[in-house]
């Protein structure tokens, strides 16, 4: 799942990376602020235009049954533009994966502060 999300982020293909979340997913891309929903979703859309490259590296995972968690060693750099300075961030996230009716895993919890 590591690869296959940075694959999509760095495709900019937003429906990918849409596709790789449940619907009532959470994601805390800024530490101590949870989002969901539609605010999720403009999110993604927001930070692929931005035209963001990532790397990253599966350091643990823990499997039962349909849920895992993913410890992953990330980077994210993004070039100027639109009116943005560079940006470049790196971290340790912490992600909560669950098997669909359809036998695909998503995430449900995206955390990239895991250690903030």
């Amino acid at each position: 799942m590591t690869a296959t999300y940075v694959r999509a982020m760095n495709s900019g293909d937003v429906e990918a990376v849409l596709r790789l979340y449940t619907e009532d997913a959470v994601s805390v891309w800024e530490p101590g602020k949870p989002v969901s929903g539609e605010e999720h979703e403009e999110g993604i859309r927001a930070y692929l235009a931005r035209k963001p490259v990532m790397k990253a590296e599966l350091r643990e995972s823990f499997v039962t049954e349909d849920t895992a968690l993913l410890v992953v060693d990330w980077e994210l750099n993004i070039p100027a533009g639109q009116g943005f300075e560079a940006e470049h961030h790196t971290g340790i996230g912490l992600d909560v994966l669950r098997v669909g009716e359809d036998g695909r895993w998503r995430y449900v919890v995206d955390n990239p502060f895991g250690e903030a």
